[in-house]
């Protein structure tokens, strides 16, 4: 189906109070479905019947009204789809069960009830090992759900911190399923317990894998590989860069949060192959796929969070591994090339920021968002400015020589370099300037007029 069905309409005039609360849906009809729910055999078959996905779709759809979750809640059929969990073997039933619980779970009240049942907590984190993909989708919108609820976050958290097959089937997800919208939602759910939870982001970096049982078609046991959280994260992000930028945002921000420990920035560089393939991974993001020279400088607004999660992993990176290969300044002049563009499409955005304001000095209405977004770049900024001013201190004549044959340097690059930089990374751009004295002495000549403050002094 490619679409499930709208919800019915009811025969409540007919019958007086029927109703379900002030919607026009009935609660014989209602009644009549959870019942038939109760009533599936043990080890149902794995296919259901069109009439019974028809109308168990309907009450999906209808669960999205308060009233009718509600009245769900009083029907008791959190304690029904335990049961169809534990009797069904079909797929489609268990995802659309999911869905129903994940639609009530949006209302406050119904939430912490959800929450605070602990049988059915267990039992819905056991569907994460679940190999039926919509099925997964459901059970992550279900736990995000959950997880953005303040008062019933902590609970999520604290029993995922204690089961451990919920980092072995996460990674699972991430590292195997070529499904873009699965693997987004799971995102999600790592982002928001990350964010929520420092203790629990480091249990999974430094977890290997507790051996636990995983997805299997056939319901045999099936040991996991043991799993490194770094190498899933960038499989994901790799499936999901091309198809979904939210997606993409994601996963990097995800590998943000793990930088803002010792332990994360450690487990990313010293993979196998020295955190190699996350650097190859970010700065051919930056290089060749966002904030491009054939884009409009507006972009930048666009792309802010994203740039900012990668460049700052990037910048983690490269003050912690600066005798990697990959760091190496020869191979990485387009990156420099790269910060220097940001720099100057967010000057663009700057101007263009001043003149709306300036336009809309009498409007309140909005203002809120703009100062927001003055703030995420300010912070996108910043970021760029530090990995830039370390990247500048450590090339070499030679490769100074190579950027501007390239044309990633050149008078009007290294003046927006230096605007932003100076005067805060004043001994970075110092030792730049030194260099390209070296390498172009008309250049660094004209900086140095432009720039009064970098003359030397003798």
């Amino acid at each position: 189906m490619d679409r499930n069905p709208s919800p019915p309409c009811s025969d409540a005039e007919e019958e007086e109070g029927d109703a379900v609360g002030n919607t026009v849906y009935s609660k014989h009809w209602l009644f009549s479905v959870l019942t038939r729910l109760i009533e599936v055999p043990e080890g149902a078959r794995t296919e259901l019947d069109e009439e019974m996905e028809n109308d168990i779709c309907k009450v999906w759809d209808m669960s999205m009204d308060e009233d009718v979750a509600l009245f769900l809640q009083e029907f008791n059929a959190p304690d029904i789809f335990m049961g169809v969990f534990a009797k069904s073997k079909c797929p489609r039933l268990t995802e659309i069960c999911v869905g129903i619980l994940g639609n009530m779970a949006c209302f406050q009240d119904i939430c912490m009830s959800i929450s605070k049942d602990e049988n059915l907590g267990q039992v819905l984190l056991q569907r994460l090992c679940d190999s039926d993909s919509p099925t997964l989708l459901e059970t992550s919108r279900l736990l995000l759900t959950c997880l953005s609820q303040p008062e019933v976050a902590n609970v999520w958290v604290e029993r995922i911190r204690e089961n451990p097959s919920v980092y072995d089937c996460v990674c699972f997800i991430m590292s195997s399923s070529t499904n873009v919208d699965l693997l987004v939602k799971v995102g999600e759910v790592v982002d928001k317990l990350f964010d929520l939870d420092e203790e629990l982001m480091l249990n999974w970096i430094k977890n290997g894998s507790c051996r636990s049982v995983g997805p299997s078609v056939d319901d045999s046991p099936e040991e996991l590989p043991d799993f490194k959280i770094v190498p899933c994260i960038l499989e994901a992000a790799k499936q999901v860069r091309s198809d979904n930028p939210e997606g993409l945002d994601v996963y990097m921000h995800i590998l943000q949060l793990l930088t803002t420990v010792d332990e994360g920035i450690q487990a990313i560089v010293q993979a196998p192959d020295g955190g190699k393939e996350t650097w190859s991974l970010l700065y051919d993001l930056v290089c060749q796929e966002l904030c491009q020279p054939d884009d409009p400088p507006i972009i930048v607004q666009e792309q802010k969070t994203v740039l900012a999660s990668i460049l700052s992993v990037l910048s983690a990176m490269f003050a912690s591994q600066t005798e990697q290969e990959y760091t190496r300044m020869r191979k990485n002049m387009p990156l420099i090339g790269s910060l220097i563009r940001i720099l100057q499409y967010m000057e663009g955005c700057g101007k263009r920021a001043v003149e709306n304001s300036k336009e809309s000095e009498q409007e309140q209405t909005g203002r809120t968002d703009v100062n927001e977004e003055d703030f995420h770049l300010k912070i996108l900024k910043d970021i760029c400015c530090e990995l830039l001013s370390n990247m500048l201190q450590e090339l070499t004549k030679e490769n100074t020589l190579e950027g501007l044959h390239q044309g990633h340097l050149n008078e009007e690059t290294c003046s927006c370099a230096f605007q932003n930089l100076l005067p805060l990374y004043f001994a970075s751009v110092e030792s730049f300037l030194e260099v390209l004295r070296e390498a172009d002495q008309t250049l660094a000549d004209n900086l140095e007029k432009r720039f009064p403050s970098l003359k030397v002094h003798t």
